[in-house]
C-alpha cells in the first residue's frame, strides 16, 4: 500500500470535501435554460476602462444598448422598511451581433485574426499549425510579448506548438514552431519562469517544456508523470506544480520538485479520499510501465475528465468535462469545493467546460467546448458570455489567456478551420 504523504504544501494532511450546491435545477423547468442565457446577456452593464486596441481591430459596431458603458456607484432597492444597497453589476454587458471576425462581443471590444490553420501567419511566412488548443502570453523584454498555441494533432499533421511574437504597438513580427513531432498537444501551463509546459493528450502522454522567448530546444519532463495529461499549474508559494488528466475516472496530481524549479526530477503525487477526508499520496511509478498512475493508489479521488487549470489567489482552480464543474482547491487548507455545477447553477450557461483563465482581479474565464461556443465569466454570483464564436461548427473555444497588461485576450475555434483571435477591451484587472 503507497503511503499517504502528510506534507500538503502549507496545509494539514487531512482535508474535506464541501459540495457547494445552487438552488436546485428542477426537471421539469428545462426549458428557463434558453431564458437564463438571454437573461445573463441583458442583465448586466459593461464597465468601461482605458485600453489599447489591437492593429487592425475590427470595432463591435452593434449596440444592442445605446447607453455609454459606466462605473455607476451602487444604487439602492427598497425592501419593506429597511433599504439595501445594490452593488453595480460584475459583468461585461450584453454580447453585440457578430463582428466581421464572426465574434460576438459586449460593446467597447474589438477582435482580429491573428493565425488561420493551413495559412501564413501575417507576413512572417510562418504556416499556422491545425487543430489550435491550449495557449500563454508572455512578455518580451522590449515592451511586446508571444503567444504560444499547441497544435492537438498528430506529428504528422504538425503536432506540437508554435508561437507568436508581437511588438509593443501589437504588430506580429515572428511565429515559429518551439516543439514538433508530439502528438494531441491538448492544454499545459506556462510558469513564472516564463517557460511554456505543453502537454500530451494521449495514454502515454508527456510534458514537455518550451522555451518561447529563447531558441533552446524543448525538453521533455517525464518525472511529471505519463499518462493522458491535459494541463498543468505552477503553485509558485509552495514550489508545487498541478495537473488534470483527461480520463473518466482522472485523477488531480500534484508535482513536488526536488530542485525548484528544475522539473528533471522531483515526487508526483495524487489526489486521495478515504471516509470523506483528501490527502495525497506518492505514485510509485510516474512512468505508467507498472499501471495507469490512475490506478496505482487504490485510495485516489476519481474526477470525470480534467480539463483546464490555473493558480488563482492561493486556489487551485481546474474544470471536469463529465460534469461540468469547476472546482477549487485550497492547498493551505486541504478543502476541495465545487464553486460551479451546471446540474445546480442558478444560471447554468456554461456547459462543456474546459480551458480557463482568470484576470488578475479574480475573474474566471471557462472556455466552452462545443455548448454555445462562447468564454463565460464566473465571479461571485456571475455567470454570463463575454465572447460567443458564431457561424462555426463542430469546434471548441480553446486556449484563452491575457497579456500582461491585461488589455488583450488571446484564444483560438479550433477546427472549421482552426482560428486565433484577440479580443482588446476595457477587460477588468486589478
Amino acid at each position: 500500500m503507497p503511503t499517504v504523504n502528510a506534507n500538503t504544501c502549507g496545509g494539514t494532511a487531512r482535508g474535506r470535501l464541501v459540495e457547494y450546491t445552487n438552488p436546485t435545477f428542477s426537471g421539469e423547468n428545462m426549458e428557463r435554460r434558453e431564458l437564463l442565457k438571454i437573461a445573463a446577456s441583458l442583465g448586466a452593464v459593461g464597465i468601461a476602462g482605458k485600453f489599447v486596441t489591437g492593429c487592425s481591430t475590427t470595432p463591435n459596431t452593434a449596440a444592442p444598448n445605446t447607453a455609454a458603458p459606466t462605473t455607476a456607484a451602487p444604487t439602492t432597492a427598497s425592501s419593506g422598511a429597511a433599504t439595501v444597497a445594490v452593488p453595480p453589476p460584475a459583468g461585461y454587458g450584453p454580447l453585440g451581433a457578430a463582428d466581421a471576425n464572426g465574434l460576438r462581443l459586449p460593446v467597447g471590444f474589438t477582435s482580429r485574426v491573428v493565425a488561420t490553420t493551413g495559412e501564413p501567419v501575417g507576413t512572417t511566412g510562418y504556416v499556422w499549425h491545425p487543430s489550435p488548443d491550449g495557449g500563454a502570453c508572455f512578455a518580451t523584454p522590449d515592451g511586446g510579448w508571444v503567444y504560444v498555441s499547441n497544435s492537438e494533432s498528430g506529428p504528422a499533421e504538425g503536432g506540437g506548438v508554435s508561437m507568436v511574437r508581437f511588438s509593443a504597438d501589437g504588430s506580429i513580427v515572428e511565429a515559429r514552431r518551439i516543439l514538433g513531432e508530439t502528438s494531441r498537444n491538448c492544454a499545459g501551463g506556462a510558469t513564472p519562469w516564463n517557460t511554456w509546459l505543453s502537454c500530451e493528450e494521449i495514454p502515454q502522454g508527456k510534458v514537455f517544456e518550451c522555451y518561447p522567448l529563447e531558441t533552446r530546444t524543448a525538453q521533455v519532463r517525464p518525472a511529471l508523470g505519463v499518462f493522458n495529461h491535459e494541463a498543468v499549474a505552477v503553485d509558485a508559494a509552495n514550489k508545487a506544480l498541478y495537473l488534470t488528466e483527461d480520463a473518466p475516472t482522472g485523477g488531480l496530481y500534484r508535482f513536488r520538485p526536488a530542485n525548484y524549479p528544475d522539473l528533471s526530477s522531483g515526487t508526483l503525487e495524487v489526489l486521495t479520499e478515504e471516509a470523506g477526508q483528501l490527502g495525497w499520496a506518492t505514485v510509485p511509478d510516474p512512468s505508467g510501465v507498472a499501471g495507469d498512475t490512475r490506478s496505482q493508489v487504490a485510495t485516489m479521488k476519481p474526477f470525470k475528465g480534467g480539463e483546464g487549470i490555473i493558480v488563482q489567489d492561493g486556489g487551485v482552480y481546474f474544470t471536469t468535462k463529465g460534469d461540468n464543474r469547476v472546482w477549487k482547491y485550497l492547498p493551505a487548507t486541504n478543502e476541495l469545493t465545487v464553486v460551479y455545477d451546471v446540474a445546480t447553477s442558478e444560471t447554468p450557461i456554461l456547459t462543456g467546460v474546459d480551458n480557463i483563465t482568470a484576470t488578475t482581479n479574480g475573474e474566471l474565464f471557462v472556455a466552452e467546448d462545443g455548448g454555445d461556443m462562447q468564454l463565460v465569466q464566473l465571479f461571485g454570483t456571475t455567470v454570463a458570455p463575454v465572447v460567443q464564436v458564431e457561424g462555426v461548427a463542430f469546434s471548441e473555444v480553446t486556449g484563452p489567456a491575457f497579456t500582461a497588461d491585461g488589455t488583450r485576450l488571446y484564444f483560438s475555434s479550433q477546427r472549421s478551420p482552426g482560428t486565433t483571435y484577440e479580443v482588446a477591451g476595457p477587460w477588468h484587472h486589478s
